[in-house]
């Protein structure tokens, strides 16, 4: 498999050209992956975790495709699915998570928190980002229209939101550039090379910073660069360094020399900053020479260490399976191997092959056995190391995900039903949205170790209109379906499987039919406590 990968990634850089037909399906992929996985189980004597019920895969790859939890329609249709086994039965549900408008909507907000930390609500660059998700497009087309805007859609200004955002801050730019893209945290080698890791140093730094160093941004909003202007550092021995452009690889640039005559020059530099003050002049000149570019174009090209395609596997990995195989994700060095070099490789050449293609990859990890396993409680568990993934990882829902999916559960399951079986859902998602971005802003984005702020608790407690809304008792909620059911053991099911996706244990029916009994005088306002109660778990809280 590995030759077959190498194969096709040296064919599609010679033809410029995705080969998907040539490439292994995602289920063939899925078993290579679990092989990888399972070999090294096997050599540290450790054994898996068995796989979740099919309710429970239903929540979690909902979750991570949809970007909310799945409707009591959704759950019925998938578990009552005839003439199917198990594996065929989650294949279909994947192939529908992937072709839904809620796929491209939850990969947006998701490259939204990587690449911007959702600094703002700027409509035009989710927009983007939308378009670009539901496109499916690779993500070095993605990768080239953020960072050469000018070079490939002159006249879209959106994508320079990205760079533009970091502008004013050469370093931010630096190293998130390197960070998001290329799984690689360069900061420490700023005021000396890398005290921890030998492959970076103070050149290093400069080199990649060089690359931005003379970009600029016009007064009508696009992106243009400088025809000069390279960073210089001081050393540790006091000299003054200047490594001009030099990728993380240690390649360099040969720098064309500016052969103008000073008056030629200052003509170019006055038109430069005509176009930074006034939004109604000309176009400003373009260098033939675009140290951007090059920066692109070595990222893509770097067919050794190849950090992008690496970077791009190893977040996927990350957000499905709660730990990259690279851990800490920015730590991708000499120093730091993978958990399981080879299906880092293998994976990194895949993706080369498809044309930088997420969706495809997404599906092929989450229809591995390694994706389907259960969160072990026992005691042993914690003894396995997190890295050989022998469990499943808890994951807490991004802000999008928890906001998205209190709407979902809040809703009535009749209403839902009857909006999610038009062809309209693209626009009732588009609503859903927006009527969860108040909710989202109010959220933290996880981080690794996450544990539910006192702040976020508080918010929800004492946000008396973030209840009245989703604990309405009118005809299109959750809390107005159950007033209208026969019985609290009916009531009690519906609610459970509205927003927690499974049907409730004995145990559990058993208190909560004690709880509403002794509140049959007040039933509406006891069922809305009962679903205040579920909304309000951690069972909810984090995919699992």
């Amino acid at each position: 498999m590995r030759f077959h990968f190498i194969m096709l990634a040296a064919i599609n850089l010679m033809l410029g050209s995705t080969l998907h037909a040539e490439l292994p399906d995602a289920r063939m992929l899925a078993n290579q992956i679990d092989t990888l996985i399972n070999q090294r189980l096997k050599s540290d004597g450790v054994s898996a975790a068995p796989s979740v019920t099919d309710q429970e895969f239903l929540r979690r790859v909902t979750l991570d495709l949809a970007g909310r939890i799945p409707t009591a329609a959704e759950r019925s249709s998938f578990l009552e699915l005839d003439g199917a086994d198990q594996q065929a039965r989650r294949e279909h549900l994947v192939e529908q998570l992937l072709a839904s408008p809620d796929y491209a909507y939850h990969t947006r907000n998701q490259l939204d928190i990587l690449l911007l930390l959702r600094q703002g609500h700027d409509p035009k660059w989710r927009e983007y980002l939308l378009e670009a998700t539901s496109e499916n497009r690779g993500w070095d087309r993605i990768f080239r229209e953020i960072f050469q805007p000018e070079d490939t859609l002159s006249s879209d200004v959106r994508p320079v939101t990205y760079v533009i955002k970091q502008l004013n801050d050469l370093d931010a730019l630096t190293n998130n550039a390197s960070i998001k893209w290329l799984g690689v945290n360069i900061a420490c080698a700023k005021c000396h090379d890398h005290p921890l890791v030998d492959d970076w140093t103070q050149n290093h730094y400069y080199g990649m910073t060089s690359f931005f160093k003379r970009t600029f941004r016009t007064k009508q909003g696009f992106l243009s660069e400088r025809f000069e202007g390279l960073p210089k550092y001081t050393d540790i021995y006091g000299d003054e360094q200047q490594p001009g452009l030099m990728f993380l690889t240690g390649e360099k640039v040969d720098v064309p020399t500016l052969e103008l005559e000073e008056a030629a020059l200052k003509k170019l530099q006055e038109a430069i900053k005509n176009s930074e003050k006034n939004d109604k002049s000309d176009p400003p000149p373009r260098p033939e020479f675009r140290p951007r570019t090059k920066f692109v174009e070595l990222a893509l090209g770097d067919q050794e260490n190849r950090f992008f395609a690496k970077n791009l596997v190893n977040r996927i990995w990350a957000r499905l399976l709660g730990r990259g195989l690279v851990h800490p994700l920015d730590q991708m060095h000499s120093q730091n191997p993978a958990s399981h070099p080879e299906l880092l490789t293998e994976l990194a050449q895949y993706v080369e092959a498809s044309g930088y293609d997420i969706k495809r990859l997404t599906q092929a990890i989450v229809l591995t056995s390694v994706y389907a396993r259960s969160v072990n409680s026992s005691a042993e568990s914690g003894l396995v190391p997190p890295d050989l993934f022998a469990v499943a990882n808890p994951r807490p829902l991004a802000p999008r995900q928890l906001s998205l999916s209190l709407r979902v559960a809040g809703r009535s399951p009749e209403k839902l039903l009857g909006r999610m079986d038009t062809q309209s859902w693209s626009e009732e998602r588009e609503k859903l949205e927006k009527a969860s971005e108040g909710i989202a802003k109010q959220l933290l984005i996880p981080n690794e170790g996450f544990q539910i702020p006192v702040t976020e608790a508080l918010w929800f407690s004492n946000n008396l209109s973030l209840q009245n809304d989703l604990l309405s008792g009118s005809n299109d909620r959750l809390v107005g379906y159950l007033k209208q059911t026969e019985s609290d053991d009916k009531a009690i099911v519906a609610a459970f499987i509205s927003v927690l996706s499974r049907t409730p244990a004995d145990e559990e029916k058993a208190a909560i039919q004690q709880y509403l009994a002794a509140r049959s005088d007040r039933r509406e306002e006891a069922l809305q406590q009962m679903v205040w109660a579920l909304m309000a778990t951690s069972e909810f809280r984090f995919n699992h």
